[in-house]
Parts: structure tokens; sequence; C-alpha cells
């Protein structure tokens, strides 16, 4: 069996991405003595060093690689601008690759990526809460980052990323408390996929702000949907038909559908204007992220404003800076503040 960089790694006493960059020629120097302390272990060990390796630790291509879950959902699209417009700015292409949410799609792409001695690899989309699929991910990267690469992650990808991080919970918190102020009392909620970590941030701040009213999410009705105007259609209609995933129909139709996307939310106002029931004297409805096109909604949507072309920008921001850094450097988090827009569609003017 072939000898890994890791276990020359390993046998050396020093970090993978030293041990690359002693034995792949990489621009970022490594000192004589570990220099030779890795030749060394290399020589014992017989370790032939891979060529492909080799050149992506001494250049890389003036490419970003941007994953993404949708690029039809105007929420990621707007990412993907901030994304591509920073990369542009600073002489770069960017590739802008659909992973459909899919986290076995999103490691083919990460290990295409690699391949393609990409400068950087941008996660845009959410991260996922299947353990296994995260290790896998990560160990993707990890062999990505040793050779050379920067990565980044918008959202909680987990630790060791450098991130930009938008206050998914205490938005959702902070919209809650402004639904309830409104006077609405019969709160029901859309949430994402369970797959998905920005889902779980988003549905946590909603049950904060109910707790602070004596509610817990026991007490309201929680329909689970894919981030799109279909699952908006179809959570929306099982709420309204009393199917709400095994709860009881005495719990009464809601006042208020919280959508935890405003993809999401779009599909709610489009069923409820296909059943007769207006909005917001029938039902209100809100959403979250204020993609472009919420203001002109009509009713406008109520939501959550996220900075959605600065995060994509931050991003690719943090990334340029890792390759200034090197892979030593600190972990870097960028918190954006979020804020609940009150328009129309819940009967604020």
């Amino acid at each position: 069996m072939a000898v890994t960089l890791g276990q020359v790694a390993r046998h050396a006493g020093v970090s993978l991405a030293t041990a690359s960059r002693a034995l792949n020629g990489s621009a970022r120097t490594v000192g004589d003595g570990l220099a030779a302390r890795v030749r060394a272990s290399a020589d014992e060990l017989g370790y032939l060093p891979n060529a492909p390796a080799q050149a992506l630790a001494r250049a890389s291509t003036a490419t970003i690689g941007v994953l993404l879950h949708d690029i039809a959902d105007p929420y990621f699209g707007a990412l993907a601008k901030g994304a591509t417009d920073t990369a542009a700015d600073a002489g770069l292409l960017t590739m802008v690759l659909n992973t459909g949410g899919d986290p076995e799609v999103e490691l083919r792409c990460i290990r295409m990526l690699h391949a393609q001695r990409v400068r950087a690899i941008v996660l845009a989309g959410s991260g996922y809460t299947d353990p296994g699929a995260t290790a896998a991910i990560d160990a993707a990267l990890s062999l990505y980052r040793a050779e050379g690469g920067a990565v980044t992650a918008v959202s909680d990808h987990g630790d060791g990323y450098d991130t930009v991080l938008p206050d998914n919970r205490g938005g959702a918190a902070a919209l809650t408390r402004a639904l309830l102020d409104l006077g609405y009392r019969r709160p029901a909620v859309i949430a994402g996929p369970e797959r998905f970590r920005v889902s779980a941030e988003r549905l946590a701040g909603v049950a904060d702000a109910l707790a602070e009213v004596g509610l817990t999410m026991d007490q309201i009705r929680v329909e689970e949907a894919e981030f799109s105007r279909a699952g908006g259609r179809g959570a929306v209609g099982r709420l309204l038909d009393g199917a709400a995933g095994g709860r009881d129909r005495d719990q009464g139709r809601p006042d208020v559908v919280l959508a935890l996307s405003d993809v999401c939310a779009v599909g709610v106002l489009a069923e409820l204007r296909k059943r007769g029931i207006d909005v917001p004297g029938g039902i209100a409805v809100a959403g979250f992220d204020d993609i472009p096109l919420a203001a002109d909604l009509a009713p406008a949507l109520t939501t959550v404003r996220m900075p959605l072309l600065q995060m994509g920008a931050e991003a690719v921001g943090l990334a340029l800076g890792r390759q200034d850094d090197g892979p030593s450097g600190p972990v870097r988090t960028l918190r954006l503040p979020v804020e609940p827009m009150l328009r129309a569609s819940t009967g604020t003017p």
C-alpha cells in the first residue's frame, strides 16, 4: 500500500500542511530543520510525491470556486453576485457550482475544484447536520487546504473554517418578537429541512422568542419543507388542512405563518391566494432573508433582512486574506447583524 502524506507528517511530528509545503515545493517556505526532518521521514517510509499535489502547492489558477445549494434561489443568486463581483475586482474568475443541497454532490464538487487547482473554495450553502456527511466533506477540504487552497464558509460549517456568520438565530428571535408585539398569538412555522444547520438555527431563534412569553414549540404548529416555492405551498396547505405533522386539528387556523425562507413565503402567498384567503386580514405571512423581490410582492413581505451581497463579498475577502496569512493563521469569524423588516404582509404599512 502506498505511503500517504499524512503518514509522513505523523512520522516527522509536523502538520499535514507543513509536510505538504516541505515536499511539494510550496511558495510558503518551511524552516531548513523542519524541511530536512520531513524529507528524512519521507525517505525512510518510501513516500512517492504526488505530481498533481506538487503542482497545486507551487501555483494555483486565477480561479475560485463557489458552492451553493440552488442558483435559481434569489438568496443564493445574491450571495453569488457578491462573491463574483469581489473576485472580479481581484482579477479572479469564479466557478459557481450548484449542489442541490446534496452532501454527496458537494463532496464531488470539492474534489473537482481541488483537481482544477482553484485558489479558494467558498461554501455558500448551509452546513449539514449529518455527522458522516460533514466528516467526509471536512476530510476532502483538509486535503485541499494542506496543498495550498483556502476555504471560507457562509453560515456555520463547523470548527476550523474562516466564516461569514449572519445572525440566523437572533434574526428569527427578533422577527418572532415583532410578530408577537403586533398581537399575533397563533403562529405557525414553516421550517427548513433538518439536514441543514441553518434550519435548526432559525427554529431555535423562534423558540427563544416564544419562551419569553411563556410559549413552547409544542404549543405551535411546525411544518418542515424544502426551501422552495413548492415547499412553501405544500407546507401551508398541510397546515390549513389540519395535517401539520400529526398535530391536533383543534389547535385552530394560525393567524400568522412564519416561513423561515422568503422563497418558501412566496409559495405560502401563492397558496393562500389560490384558496381565497386574504393576507394579512385572514392570515398574515412573514419570511426570512429579504431577497430582492420581497419588498415588491403584493402584499410586500415582512422578513428578516440579511446582507446577502455583503455576505458573498466578505467570504471571498476572507479567502484571499487566508492566502496571504497562510494556513497556520488564526481562524476568523465575521459576524454580520440582521434586522426584521415589517411590511404589509403582517399588517404593517
